[in-house]
């Protein structure tokens, strides 16, 4: 049934000169004055006027109205907005002063007295006849809805062009045949089922694919005496539904069939209706207002819905809805409890208990207020809470009534306020969740998803005022955190400010350490929502979410929470939990959590006020970055079997995680590796740099290939490492720390070399040379010999890089790093092999192969392999290459190493493309793209090189040339001296 809009008194108030206009939109749309018809003009003019007062009063931007009036072939911008003008100054005249107004950019139709529209007259008589007929005066209501029925005047918005008034014309015929229906169905109640076949009959004619009516059809016949009619009306009804829509009649239709063919005594209805009524029970419609804007959840809002309204015969519906204060579970509440409605025809109880106060609502105190609220005289109102509850029970008893109860406390709080009676529905809003509450639907609500914030960013705002500015808009709610509350304070405040642009807002939010402080508008804060369900904590949950706030990561394991908590896991886990119930804390994953960016930085505002003095705090990351080195250091020690590394680490005095499995410990590694690297950055303190640096490095290494060759992973993939590493090289210089210097220069040459930057790489490299030596850092000398030996092979600097790399061979076994000593014989391989030394080049590769084998470590053996593979193939021994190449294939597969796999595709390709295999080698070198190379760019311009040439051999020229320009724009933007190479192998192609 359609709703009425409420008006604010400003609205409903009338100007005393135009008191006499009236208007329709419940046929054509006329205006009057006095008896006078007024020329409103032409069509578009009508659909203005029209639009306007739909709206009741409220107005109306011009986009909305150039969006109504025209849909998706407007004239252009300034000829819609011109039109516009003019069809509004002529309506202005013709309506006279004060009542089409101008405002904000936009109209509105304002001072019309009560009654001036039909529509608003029609509202009000179908909202007299639902309580006439809730006080049993049926014919009273069937008079109520002959007069609001008789206003219309065929068509509602006849001939009035455009989308909005056609999707209005929808809506409002459905209303009409609602209330028609309802009217109809009163007729029969009152025994007056003989007339109304007559008007059903014309009716099911009109609409015969309306259920309802042909329900109403045939319980009319059968009053009257046409059972077999009655019944043949349903045959027709299921044919037709058939044929027309391949349905079956919906379960009503198909119960009262049965309930005919039973000859059920509970259809028939007295000829005469009763003359003495009993008084209908006092049914209350407590809801607060829904908010016009409300925007989303649709998801929610059909779970809620559907859950509430199955409240039949037999259950009593109870759903509880949590989340963190600002998320909009109230808002949610009260719109899912307006929907659902219709379904509780006996009235909807609302309160709040203020269960985020300093006094909560008490039980006894609101089963008063419910029990007055539904006719118990103050006198019968028992005192106790037990009696209370009995008594509210007992009046709801047959009855269909909607609870709902916001911003409960706990589930005690709540238990006594269920109705427990079955066709009886609660809906319970808390910022804790109610496990506890027996039978209860849970559900948990999150923020809004980035489309419904930008949507209700823009409803308060304006379309056209984000529409400029879309990408700052993006920017402020993603500011807010996707809040509702948050989203709905900054538009407010942009709203009211029309000197502001929606950057400048965007700017002022960008400041973490003031956002809170912005987010304010009235009486609506974001900082205020979370300092009720703060203050509800218990002191240990309210140091366990200050001290967590702490960590940068974007979540947080139980066994770091631990650690940072200094609890046992057990004990942290009980503690957390508790706070996951009060909705501060979010459960990301089991034995994760994580916090909302706003309620971080509040709670990180708490610690800083609370925790006190500072090196509690200090402490507590301490013990975090302890617990993630000491992790990371067991993650290397297994997956890098003989590796040294892990000796030159700073010890900790909390001790990490323990593995068994390679595979178990380098999942925990990448699910971690965020957090690690923002624990890193923000433990800059002269007593955690130098844990600090040693875990980027011990996480870098982790991450890099290992073996030492020229094909590296994309430099995007390093850009943290660079950021962070940057971080605390300025921390470094400013404690003057060459402990954490050397590694942060490890970190930031490899992340050069991975980006293909490699003079920035060799100046870094050589700078960790010379600073390892002054303070005696011998694995990170080595480190940088083999670093430069690498870059030197990619430069083609091979008597450069072979002297690197036999210092650092030398060096890496003169510590006894086996590891390191494969890897840099593994490079020595490629170097031999790029100068013609191919023999030698086999023999070093196989030398690294033989001590990864020994060392159990199949990752990096597959990596020698790989190297072995390319030797094998410059000495000629073309089917032990690609055995080889086979076997490291093979292994990156199984590994998950998708860059090496597609790195290995490609050498494939090139060896089959040496062989006069060009299909083979196309095919290989497809499979290379489309799963990335090690190497970034660089490495797919030589991808699509080789695929080129493939493709020429095949005959496939245009294609061919096609990979060949892209893989030059590639080589030229990187400035790699590979790109003469290719241009002139081009220019060949095409002069042939």
């Amino acid at each position: 049934m359609y709703e009425p809009v409420s008006r604010t008194p400003e609205q409903r108030r009338p100007v005393a000169e135009e008191a006499d206009l009236r208007f329709s939109v419940l046929g054509p749309v006329r205006a009057w004055r006095g008896d006078e018809q007024l020329p409103i003009g032409s069509p578009q003019q009508r659909a203005l006027l029209a639009a306007l007062l739909l709206r009741e009063g409220r107005t109306a931007t011009a986009a909305e109205l150039i969006d109504g009036l025209w849909g998706e072939d407007p004239p252009s911008s300034t000829r819609a907005r011109t039109a516009l003008r003019t069809y509004a100054s002529r309506l202005r005249k013709v309506l006279g002063p004060g009542v089409l107004v101008s405002e904000s950019g936009g109209y509105a139709v304002r001072g019309l007295p009560e009654g001036a529209v039909d529509i608003l007259a029609a509202q009000r008589l179908a909202g007299d006849a639902e309580g006439a007929k809730a006080s049993g005066d049926l014919h009273q209501a069937r008079d109520l809805l002959r007069r609001a029925l008789s206003l219309w005047d065929g068509e509602a918005l006849a001939a009035v062009p455009g989308p909005y008034a056609e999707v209005q014309r929808v809506r409002l015929e459905e209303w009409r045949l609602q209330l028609l229906e309802s009217r109809i169905d009163m007729d029969l109640e009152e025994g007056h089922h003989a007339q109304a076949v007559s008007e059903l009959t014309a009716l099911t004619a009109a609409y015969p694919l309306r259920e309802r009516l042909r329900e109403l059809l045939m319980l009319a016949l059968y009053r009257s005496g046409r059972q077999a009619e009655a019944l043949a009306v349903y045959a027709d009804t299921r044919r037709l539904l058939a044929d027309e829509l391949g349905v079956d009649p919906r379960a009503e239709l198909r119960e009262l069939q049965m309930r005919i063919l039973q000859a059920d005594p509970g259809l028939a209805r007295p000829s005469e209706p009763d003359v003495e009524r009993v008084p209908a029970p006092v049914r209350p419609t407590q809801l607060p207002a829904t908010v016009p804007d409300f925007t989303g959840r649709a998801s929610f809002v059909s779970e809620l819905i559907e859950t509430l309204t199955a409240a039949g015969s037999e259950v009593m519906a109870l759903s509880a809805l949590a989340g963190i204060g600002g998320v909009g579970k109230t808002t949610l509440a009260v719109h899912v409890a307006h929907q659902a409605r219709a379904a509780f025809p006996d009235g909807q109880l609302y309160v709040d208990l203020q269960g985020t106060g300093s006094r909560a609502a008490e039980p006894e105190t609101v089963l008063g207020y419910f029990l007055r609220a539904l006719g118990t005289p103050d006198s019968e109102v028992p005192d106790s809470l037990e009696e209370r509850g009995t008594l509210f029970r007992s009046v709801l008893d047959g009855r269909r009534v909607l609870v709902l109860l916001d911003n409960a406390k706990d589930a005690a709080q709540v238990r006594p306020l269920l109705p427990g009676k079955e066709g009886c529905a609660t809906l319970v809003t808390s910022q804790v969740r109610m496990v506890d509450l027996v039978g209860a639907h849970l559900v948990d609500l999150d923020v809004m998803s980035p489309e419904e914030a930008l949507e209700l960013f823009m409803k308060i705002v304006g379309v056209e005022r984000v529409a400029a500015e879309r990408e700052a808009a993006l920017d402020v709610v993603a500011a807010c955190g996707f809040l509702p509350l948050a989203i709905r304070i900054a538009a407010c405040r942009l709203a009211a400010r029309r000197t502001w642009t929606v950057s400048a807002l965007a700017a002022k939010l960008a400041d973490e350490r003031r956002r809170l402080d912005e987010l304010q508008a009235g009486d609506l804060a974001v900082k205020a929502t979370f300092e009720l369900g703060y203050a509800q904590l218990e002191p240990a949950q309210a140091r366990a979410s200050r001290l967590l706030g702490l960590a940068d990561g974007p979540d947080i394991s139980l066994p770091a929470a631990a650690a940072l908590l200094d609890l046992p896991a057990n004990d942290a886990e009980d503690l957390l939990e508790s706070v996951v119930d009060a909705s501060l804390l979010e459960s990301a994953a089991p034995g994760r959590y994580r916090y909302h960016q706003l309620v971080r930085l509040y709670v990180r505002a708490c610690a800083e006020r609370d925790e006190q003095p500072p090196s509690e705090r200090q402490a507590a990351l301490s013990r975090l970055l302890d617990f993630y080195l000491a992790t990371v250091s067991r993650v290397y020690a297994i997956n890098r079997p003989g590796d040294v590394l892990v000796d030159h680490l700073t010890p900790t005095s909390v001790q990490g995680l323990d593995f068994t499995d390679p595979t178990d410990a380098l999942n925990w590694f990448d699910a971690e590796r965020g957090n690690l690297l923002s624990c890193a950055r923000q433990s800059v303190g002269p007593l955690t740099l130098g844990r600090a640096a040693d875990l980027l490095w011990c996480t870098l290494a982790l991450d890099e290939p290992g073996t030492g060759f020229e094909e590296y992973k994309s430099g995007t993939a390093f850009s943290e490492y660079e950021s962070t590493a940057r971080v605390l090289g300025h921390a470094a210089q400013e404690h003057n720390d060459a402990h954490a210097a050397v590694r942060v220069l490890v970190t930031l040459s490899t992340a050069h070399h991975f980006a293909g930057r490699f003079d920035e790489a060799d100046r870094e490299a050589e700078r960790v040379l010379v600073l390892a030596d002054t303070i005696q850092d011998r694995l990170a000398r080595c480190w940088a010999a083999n670093t430069r030996g690498l870059i030197a092979i990619q430069q083609q600097r091979f008597a450069d890089s072979e002297a690197h790399l036999v210092q650092a061979a030398e060096g890496y076994r003169a510590i006894g790093s086996l590891p390191g000593e494969a890897s840099a014989l593994c490079s020595l391989s490629r170097v031999h092999a790029a100068i013609g030394r191919t023999e030698h080049a086999v023999s070093l590769a196989q030398q690294g192969v033989a001590i990864y084998e020994e060392l159990g470590d199949a990752p990096h053996a597959a990596n020698s392999r790989y190297v072995l593979g390319l030797a094998l193939r410059a000495a000629g021994r073309l089917r032990e290459a690609d055995a080889e190449l086979q076997r490291a294939l093979a292994v990156f597969r199984d590994q998950r190493q998708q860059l090496w796999e597609g790195t290995t595709h490609f050498r494939i390709a090139e060896a089959h493309l040496s062989a006069r295999q060009p299909a083979l080698a196309a095919q290989h070198a497809e499979q290379a793209l489309a799963l990335g190379c090690t190497g970034g760019e660089v490495a797919r311009a030589q991808v699509l090189t080789t695929l080129g040439s493939a493709l020429n051999a095949l005959g496939q020229l245009v294609r061919a040339q096609a990979c060949w320009y892209d893989a030059l724009s590639i080589l030229e933007q990187a400035e790699s001296r590979e790109a003469a190479e290719l241009r002139a192998l081009i220019q060949s192609r095409v002069s042939a």
